[in-house]
C-alpha cells in the first residue's frame, strides 16, 4: 500500500513545484528518506504525514484514506484499490500536462 501513498505524496509535492531537497529540509528528514517514501519503499509515520499535510495545507484525512490497507480478495478492497489507482493516474496525467 505504501506505493499508492508514495505516489500521492509525490504528486502533492510536484503540484506545488517543491523539490525533494526543499521539502526534506522543511520536514527535517533526509532527501533519501523522502525519496524512499515517495517510491513506496518506506512507510511514513503518522507524524510525518501530519507535517506533510500541514506543509501543503492538505487535510490529513485525505492522505490517510490513501494509506489505508486494502482487504485482499474482498470486493470492497478491490473497488477501493481500483478507485485509488484511477485517481492517482488522473492526478499524474494532470501533473504531466503542467510540465
Amino acid at each position: 500500500m505504501s506505493a499508492y501513498l508514495g505516489r500521492a505524496l509525490k504528486l502533492v509535492r510536484t503540484f506545488h513545484d517543491v523539490s525533494q531537497v526543499e521539502l526534506a529540509s522543511n520536514l527535517h528528514i533526509s532527501r533519501s528518506y523522502l525519496s524512499e517514501v515517495e517510491s513506496g519503499k518506506k512507510t511514513p509515520s503518522m507524524d510525518l504525514l501530519n507535517e506533510y499535510a500541514k506543509h501543503f495545507s492538505v487535510p490529513l484525512s485525505s492522505l490517510v484514506i490513501i494509506s489505508e490497507g486494502f482487504e485482499e480478495g474482498k470486493l470492497s478492497g478491490k473497488v477501493k484499490k481500483a478507485a485509488t489507482e484511477k485517481a492517482l493516474r488522473l492526478l499524474e496525467w494532470v501533473d504531466a500536462k503542467r510540465a
